[in-house]
């Protein structure tokens, strides 16, 4: 029977677990449209995460739909998990403070990432969110799929026209 060792180095070896130091984030080619601050460890801007909109596609992507407080029907919401960007930067804290195009911000608990499964969504109905449309970006928390979830405390913690999050 093998080693824990051996069966370490093997799951390492076909990428199922890292092996050494973390990888490093590949860097943005295109315009950057989210930026992670903070305790991070594999920034790739300096001591930042910098995000275009192809990097955040290529991240496992989720969807669902759900009704929120500003739209009269439930919509559809793209895009990756949350956690997911904060993992490929290899972010660990307590409190993540996203920030929105014109500087308004809202503390979210890092373990509600590890809770719920809230995306960063780039798409509304299959489409690119435009500015007007409360995108490019939009944290949105799956408010259908858990009844906890419908009240001001979690809606207030939805950050539409996201440009920043600071890792702390």
């Amino acid at each position: 029977m093998p080693g824990r060792r051996t069966v370490l180095r093997c799951a390492a070896a076909i990428g199922l677990l890292p092996l050494g130091r973390a990888h490093a984030l590949e860097a943005p080619t295109g315009t950057v449209v989210l930026t992670l601050t903070g305790q991070l460890r594999t920034p790739n801007a300096g001591q930042e995460a910098r995000f275009d909109m192809a990097m955040l596609e290529r991240l496992p992507q989720t969807s669902f739909s759900t009704r929120t407080p500003w739209y009269a029907q439930a919509r559809q919401f793209t895009g990756p998990l949350l956690r997911d960007v904060l993992r490929a930067a290899g972010a660990r804290g307590t409190v993540l403070r996203a920030r929105a195009l014109n500087d308004y911000h809202v503390d979210i608990p890092y373990q509600d990432t590890q809770r719920f499964d809230i995306i960063v969504a780039r798409l509304l109905d299959g489409a690119p969110m435009l500015v007007r449309d409360r995108g490019p970006l939009f944290v949105i928390y799956p408010f259908d799929a858990h009844a906890e979830l419908r009240n001001a405390i979690y809606y207030s913690r939805s950050a539409w026209q996201l440009r920043s999050i600071e890792v702390q």
